[in-house]
């Protein structure tokens, strides 16, 4: 399994490739509104395609409920290991 630092890198990519902005930088700290065109409907995606790239699938209560990016990146190791 990739390190923190490893799945955040593979998260921006997924985000800059569903929203068509390289100029997009993730951090621990990013929220959806710190993004423009985060919307609910581009997160669902994410989340999907997040779920597709580790072979890993998150709880609907978590997904709604993912504080910021770092949430969802140690979600992935602990969904891993699920």
């Amino acid at each position: 399994m990739p390190d923190e630092q490893e799945r955040l890198a593979t998260l921006t990519q997924i985000l800059r490739d569903l929203l068509g902005d390289d100029s997009i930088e993730l951090t621990a700290a990013t929220v959806r509104e710190d993004i423009p065109g985060w919307d609910s409907f581009n997160y669902i995606n994410f989340i999907v395609a997040v779920e597709a790239q580790y072979g890993v699938r998150f709880r609907i209560a978590d997904v709604e409920s993912f504080p910021d990016v770092g949430a969802i990146v140690a979600a992935i190791g602990t969904a891993a290991r699920r």
